[in-house]
């Protein structure tokens, strides 16, 4: 007689889902649960992942494959997905995020399917344990942890093409096999733990034979121990993960796996505080707790062992879960290890074999309870670890809430407060708390010589603290001589300190010894040159090797502009420059202006040049330089004199206290029927601001005179030959009115 519903067992009364079903429950929920993270933004290092413009092409891509150094890191797989995906939707977020989501939904399909096949008891239970875990949640909302979902899906397609071949010993499901685990590795190398992986499980369905079950996966073992001695390689050589910060000896490295481990143990178990940077420890054989760690783990497994006799299970989840983390517990270098020894991203994989034995538990249990409680305990499960990952996804909008909660969780992560200040400094009006950023991330680390360097750059924008950003570029140049950045940015600070232009010259000499090919060096030492008494030809030279460097920054080819227009005779080759300039940027106000001045200069093209000065004024109209100019050229052109009096009037309302414009103002005016008393006192004004202009002295004199005034225009002509006894006009005017008064 069939048992009553209320005693009904769990698993039978709830039977697992068809393979159909499952994808779509999965996908459902991991859309749910990510679904705060969905409209996030780029963060973190997305930028070195997300294709960059020089590798968008066909010789890009093959870059990817064959040209090392050319992305991040060598994963050719990964690259060559971003890739794919930047040609369907380009910079736009939720395409990456979406394939992120969808790759982490099949994963745990495929580990469903994986336990289905190894007669697991609750493989839909896990599957959707496995996709809802907050601690996946670094890996799928982060765009960059691509490599994690991605790399899944061919570890776990390997692993069940492997498991049908050890039933059948078809080669072809070998081949792929191998194939897909050749594609895992060059999505992520940590997935070289899979032969052992396949080990575990068959040998926890069965005694392990060598000729049968290790031989065929030896190839497999070669070429993930290949893989990982190439990233290991890299991640030193390449990326930095060398250097006193990653001295550590046999038995620290040891502990540091110990701990690490049972970190992450914890994390699965109990996945509370989680951090995007957890705290980085000291390591250190004195201390009481690597070894505590070290004694729980020895414990742990040798429990398992003596278990082992009874049921292999647990013993082969364990191994599974160590086995798979061994590339990240300190063995061997990884960057991150720089700030922190442990990351949630470290343990996706390895999740499964803490998820899995979690749910057998929970399963099991279930079905000892009466049929509503035990279904509650069931459907607990993937609710409780949703609404955490929901949470958990909050943190990932954007950049500044990820900084801001990880130092809310972590006011130690130095590196969470150096980027909060780089956000904040790009922010308008976020200058004074990025300041404070820089200072907490240097009070934290002294010696982050990136932080000195942008500490000074951000100092440098605030009135009043251009002695104090120097003295910060000079820190980050004692920690670290070899920073062209720190000499570079040197350079431009002591440039605006009377007396030191000579010394902001070495500092970008010294910049381009270290890095021959730094485009704004190149270019800074190029403005500065031409500040110098030096050769106009070295500034141009300067201002040549920038754009060549960089051909598409048009604010070189404008600064190449301005230097080859002061040379003879080559008016048009600057006229070339500014109109690159132009093209590269359309609303460059100064480049119209500038260009509008070489054109004057060029016979017959007045009219052309004016409409360049006209086109500056509509992008700039608040410009009283460029309204001035305007002028100037306007005063030149037959007729159009009221014009050029109406550009000189928008300049002195912009700028009442030029005397330069009020004087040609009073030029214009002069020549104007009747309005000489109106250039009159335009002259005066120009003497007042600036009595030490003799051709402003020269004018007033020559208008006084024509007033009538003669004693007062003497006066100022007399000015005007004390000021430059070379004035042959002033000299002349002065001498034809004292004949007048003879």
């Amino acid at each position: 007689m069939a048992n009553p519903p209320a005693l009904r067992p769990v698993r039978a009364a709830w039977s697992e889902p068809g393979a159909l079903a499952l994808a779509v429950i999965l996908l459902a929920a991991v859309v749910f649960a990510y679904f705060p993270a969905l409209l996030g933004g780029f963060l973190w290092d997305d930028d070195a992942h997300v294709t960059r413009a020089q590798l968008r092409s066909l010789h890009g891509l093959w870059r990817i494959w064959f040209e090392v150094g050319a992305t991040q890191q060598y994963y050719p797989v990964l690259h060559s997905a971003f890739w794919a995906e930047h040609r369907l939707w380009g910079d736009h977020v939720l395409g990456y995020h979406l394939v992120n989501v969808l790759f982490h939904a099949a994963a745990a399909w495929l580990l469903a399917t994986i336990l289905r096949r190894v007669a697991f008891p609750f493989p839909a239970l896990a599957a959707i344990a496995f996709a809802l875990h907050p601690v996946c949640a670094e890996s799928v909302a982060w765009i960059s942890e691509q490599k994690n979902t991605l790399s899944a899906l061919f570890y776990l397609g390997s692993a069940l093409l492997y498991l049908r071949f050890d039933e059948t010993r078809r080669r072809g499901f070998y081949a792929g096999a191998l194939a897909l685990f050749a594609l895992a590795l060059l999505t992520k190398s940590v997935t070289a733990s899979l032969p052992g992986a396949i080990l575990v499980i068959l040998w926890w369905r069965r005694p392990l034979q060598w000729k049968r079950d290790v031989v065929p996966l030896l190839p497999w073992a070669v070429a993930g121990a290949v893989s990982g001695v190439f990233t290991a390689w890299a991640e030193a050589r390449l990326i930095g993960a060398e250097g006193a910060d990653f001295s550590f000896g046999p038995l620290e490295r040891l502990l540091l796996g110990c701990r690490a481990a049972l970190f992450y143990l914890g994390n699965a178990l109990w996945p509370s505080d989680l951090m995007f940077i957890y705290p980085r420890w000291s390591l250190s054989a004195s201390q009481l707790s690597p070894w505590l760690a070290f004694l729980a783990v020895a414990a742990l497994l040798a429990a398992l062992v003596a278990l082992a006799r009874k049921s292999r299970g647990p013993l082969a989840a364990f191994l599974f879960f160590l086995g798979t983390l061994l590339p990240v517990l300190g063995f061997v270098n990884v960057y991150p290890f720089l700030f922190s020894f442990v990351a949630d991203h470290f343990q996706y994989l390895a999740l499964i074999g803490v998820v899995v034995p979690s749910v057998w538990a929970i399963g099991k249990a279930a079905d000892r309870l009466p049929f509503a409680a035990g279904s509650c305990l069931v459907f607990a499960v993937p609710a409780v670890l949703g609404i955490l990952t929901w949470r958990e996804c909050g943190m990932y909008r954007d950049s500044e809430v990820l900084y801001r909660t990880t130092i809310s969780r972590n006011p130690g992560a130095w590196l969470m407060h150096y980027n909060l200040a780089v956000v904040l400094g790009e922010r308008p009006g976020g200058l004074p708390e990025s300041v404070t950023e820089y200072r907490q991330t240097l009070k934290l680390n002294p010696g982050h010589w990136a932080a000195h360097n942008n500490l000074a750059t951000a100092l440098l924008k605030t009135p009043g603290h251009t002695d104090e950003a120097i003295a910060e570029y000079e820190t980050a140049l004692r920690l670290n001589p070899a920073f062209a950045e720190a000499h570079n940015n040197l350079g431009v600070a002591l440039a605006q300190v009377p007396g030191r232009l000579g010394e902001a010259v070495e500092h970008e000499r010294a910049a381009l010894r270290l890095r021959p090919d730094y485009d704004a060096a190149h270019d800074n030492l190029g403005v500065f040159l031409m500040r110098g008494p030096g050769p106009l030809a070295d500034a141009v030279r300067q201002f040549e090797e920038a754009v060549r460097i960089a051909p598409e920054n048009a604010g070189y080819h404008y600064n190449l502009a301005n230097a080859i227009s002061r040379s003879p005779g080559r008016l048009a080759d600057a006229e070339l420059q500014y109109r690159e300039a132009l093209r590269l940027r359309p609303g460059f106000a100064e480049a119209h202006s500038n260009l509008g001045a070489v054109l004057a200069r060029m016979p017959g093209r007045l009219n052309v040049a004016i409409a360049e000065y006209e086109a500056a004024a509509r992008l700039e109209p608040g410009s009283a330089q460029i309204h001035a100019n305007l002028g100037n050229a306007l005063s030149r052109a037959a007729g159009r004199g009221p014009e050029a009096i109406a550009e000189y009037g928008a300049a002195l309302r912009l700028d009442p206290k030029d005397a330069e414009t009020h004087l040609s103002l009073g030029v214009a005016l002069s020549d104007m029927p009747g309005r000489l008393p109106d250039a009159l006192a335009e002259f005066t004004e120009a003497v007042r601001l600036e009595p030490g202009s003799a051709t402003a002295q020269f004018c007033l004199g020559v208008a006084l005179a024509r007033s009538g005034r003669p004693g007062q225009a003497q006066e100022h002509l007399e000015s005007a030959v004390r000021l430059r006894p070379d004035f042959a006009d002033a000299r002349n005017a002065l001498a034809r009115l004292r004949a007048e008064g003879r």
